[in-house]
């Protein structure tokens, strides 16, 4: 699998040893001083030969290690019986054959896995075959589209990313996640897997002693670190993890003392649901209208226009539903709608109460105000791709209520039909028990696995790290060890660099190739005119960055410690006709569903079976990826 290489030698591994057995401490007297100084120097003796027996066992697991080389091998019998390419979840399930307890893949031998010390796994989008030289994938009439293909030498190919072609003697194409006209997301397939069937038993029976509790809403509230993870401001005497700027409060704790003061009849917290629209100023989003109705008898309390503190220069009507003419007459303030939900939300004369709402941190954000006591539809349902995608509550309404919501077009949401919907979710979930609404219940972060998995020392012994741009800790690194959020390719290598020696799996992305190939625009919306080409990348820019990409991991490569497995998967390829022509589609059937006739629409957006069929061959292009397996 691998081009030849220099040999690195191994750095000493350290393993567990019984400690030599020390007579308990003593009190040193001065007439026992000699004694004890013998008894010292035995002691001494003892530790003395226990080291040379632990530098000699390691030497020995040292060479037999050295023996055992791993390697990756292709099992091009198996894969070409296969209806499509390896894909991601096969990558996945590899990862976690090497660093957890997965059962081996039939699509690759891996000599010697537990030979392997560390996993090292990147996600580099923008390799394509022309970038090392290969020739173009084959069709399925012509030859086998998934078998491996040879890479040429640097020599023979002149490719500006020569650092793949030294190392490694093949590459595997993969096929991302998606259905016809959609690709799914890379990340989400990477680092979900399937529970094994001991944990899935034990979950079975963590949801049948659930449902005696299911009565009350007080049973699907957020947890402190779901708060976290979520990115909700949580107030100060939970955790200081969020800093309030200018204008911000917080619901007030209640003492345990004063709740057992209180009588029994109002020991129940009183839950609301919430729901907040904005509108755009030159400082950003603000609000323009509260709604906040009673969970048990279904009546508003409270419903407020709010004057945004700066003039409005987007209504975003299509959204919020405010208009300029609507907007007009509100006076109310921030601060005072503050003044005015306090009293609900923390009454005198019970506890604080329950906000129930859809990602209700966006509300609470709008509010300013930090709240303790949460349940978001968007987290206790599920979106059926699972974490961290969440579900929109138009679609959830229509899955699980069998009804329609937002429908009025042009004329926006209204915060009472949504706060509504945000009830009767809460209410069906209380009646069909916690599996109600949730996709992949079998399923789990990549980081629980191997968390649990006993072949490198037990439980608890596989560290993992996420090194990616942006905030990986609240996305697909939350369940991980460590996390290191970046803002640049340089910064992940660094993160990398100092992560990887305290981590058994590290996993990071380096995304600057594919930011010169123009593959990480703003996706296209409805209301923009869709791209018909995707404009050529700058061929300047584009050979720095893979210079810049091949020297980033030539550099990494020099500070693996021997035997670790690199792992570079491209994931996808280029998505942006693919992107566009959703878009496209998008447009046309928000149109039809509008109430618009299709010969009222130009006939230059009509969306036909033509483009329905390039829709299908452009997904299938963008699901193309390439694997590259290798051990140093």
């Amino acid at each position: 699998m691998k081009r030849s290489q220099d040999s690195v030698s191994s750095p000493q591994k350290s393993s567990k040893h019984k400690k030599a057995k020390v007579a308990p401490n003593q009190v040193i007297h001065a007439s026992t001083a000699r004694e004890d100084d013998r008894h010292n120097d035995a002691v001494e003796g003892e530790w003395t030969r226990v080291e040379k027996r632990k530098a000699k066992k390691n030497k020995k697991v040292e060479a037999k290690h050295d023996a055992l080389m791993p390697r990756f091998m292709y099992v091009n019998g198996e894969i070409v019986k296969r209806k499509d390419a390896v894909h991601i979840n096969d990558v996945r399930d590899l990862v976690l054959h090497i660093v957890a307890d997965a059962p081996p893949p039939n699509w690759v031998k891996v000599e010697h896995p537990r030979s392997i010390e560390k996993v090292v796994a990147l996600l580099i989008p923008g390799i394509l075959p022309s970038t090392l030289a290969l020739p173009p994938l084959p069709t399925s009439a012509t030859a086998n589209p998934n078998i491996p293909l040879s890479i040429p030498l640097p020599a023979e190919s002149h490719t500006p990313i020569p650092f793949i072609a030294s190392t490694y003697s093949h590459a595997c194409p993969t096929r991302a996640p998606g259905d016809q006209t959609r690709m799914y997301s890379v990340l989400s397939e990477f680092f979900q897997c399937q529970v094994t069937p001991q944990e899935k038993a034990k979950r079975q029976a963590q949801r049948a002693s659930q449902r005696a509790f299911d009565s009350t809403p007080a049973l699907y509230m957020l947890t402190l670190k779901e708060m976290i993870e979520n990115e909700y401001p949580v107030p100060s005497y939970m955790a200081d993890v969020f800093e309030k700027g200018p204008g911000w409060i917080e619901t007030p704790q209640v003492s345990e003392e004063s709740l057992l003061l209180l009588p029994a009849d109002k020991l129940e917290s009183k839950v609301y649901a919430i729901d907040c629209e904005m509108c755009l100023t030159e400082d950003g989003k603000e609000l323009t209208r509260v709604c906040m109705i009673d969970y048990e008898s279904g009546i508003v309390v409270y419903d407020k226009l709010v004057k945004p503190p700066k003039p409005v220069i987007d209504y975003m009507t299509k959204w919020s539903g405010i208009t300029e003419s609507l907007l007009a007459s509100a006076t109310t303030t921030v601060a005072e709608v503050q003044a005015q939900l306090m009293p609900i939300l923390a009454p005198k004369d019970g506890p604080v109460s329950i906000l129930v709402g859809h990602s209700l941190e966006s509300d609470l954000r709008a509010l300013r105000i930090s709240h303790p006591r949460c349940i978001d539809t968007a987290v206790i349902y599920h979106h059926p791709r699972g974490r961290p995608l969440k579900p929109g509550l138009a679609w959830l309404t229509k899955k699980w209520l069998n009804r329609e919501i937002q429908t009025r077009g042009d004329s926006g949401h209204d915060p009472e039909e949504d706060a509504r919907a945000c009830i009767d979710l809460l209410r069906s979930k209380l009646r069909y028990g916690p599996s109600y609404g949730e996709y992949k219940t079998d399923f789990e972060s990549i980081y629980e696995r191997m968390g649990r998995a006993s072949g490198r020392g037990g439980p608890g012994s596989v560290r993992s790290v996420v090194v990616d741009h942006g905030n990986p800790g609240v996305m697909h690194g939350s369940k991980a060890s460590s996390n290191v959020p970046c803002t640049s390719d340089e910064e992940v290598l660094e993160g990398l660099l100092q992560a990887i020696p305290a981590h058994e799996f590290a996993f990071g992305r380096f995304t600057g190739v594919a930011d010169a190939l123009g593959w990480l625009t703003p996706k296209a919306t409805a209301a923009e005119t869709p791209v018909v080409a995707p404009a050529e990348p700058s061929p300047i820019v584009l050979a720095n960055a893979q210079a810049t990409l091949n020297n980033q991991l030539v550099t990494l490569y020099a500070a693996l410690p021997a035997r670790t497995a690199l792992i570079i998967f491209t994931g996808h390829s280029d998505p942006r006709r693919m992107a566009s022509l959703n878009a496209r589609k998008s447009a046309f059937e928000s149109a039809i569903r509008t109430g618009k006739k299709a010969e009222d629409i130009d006939k230059a957006d009509w969306w036909t079976a033509s483009d329905g069929r390039e829709l299908e061959e452009e997904v299938e292009k963008a699901k193309r990826g390439l694997l590259f397996l290798g051990v140093k």
